[in-house]
């Protein structure tokens, strides 16, 4: 294939190029090519960074269970804590990280925190997360 038929710029040049090698079709390739270029675009407009705080905050087997004791309802540290067998400093990192991630909210009540889900997505995120486990 010579650099003229192979098109426009340099990177989509060497994508095109590479595609049409795999697949053996230069226009398809130019066709796949632009679709890719278009997707990866509407990704990059999107928050990615807010997604991947949000995944990285559940994945953690502490904060999951956290985030499981939440589904039944608000609850304070201490309970937490208990529930879990952690100290307070480790709890409080863990429930900081996921009201940061935006899965917890906070609640004062004079020196007492209380922690519950954010919305009801949280709890469709978990169900979605076991059903994914199940296939």
């Amino acid at each position: 294939m010579s650099e003229k038929v192979c098109g426009e710029s340099k990177i989509d040049d060497e994508a095109i190029c590479s595609l049409a090698r795999l697949i053996g079709d230069l226009e398809k390739a130019r066709s796949r090519i632009e679709k890719l270029s278009s997707l990866v675009e509407t990704i990059e407009m999107e928050d990615p960074d807010g997604v991947v705080e949000v995944l990285k905050a559940s994945a953690d087997p502490c904060r999951l269970r956290i985030l499981k004791l939440l589904k039944e309802g608000e609850l304070c540290v201490c309970e937490i804590m208990t529930a879990l067998d952690r100290r307070q400093s480790s709890t409080s990192h863990h429930l900081s990280v996921l009201r940061e991630a935006g899965l917890v909210r906070e609640r004062k009540d004079g020196k007492w925190s209380y922690y519950r889900l954010a919305d009801g997505a949280v709890v469709e995120m978990l169900k979605q997360a076991e059903v994914l486990k199940k296939t």
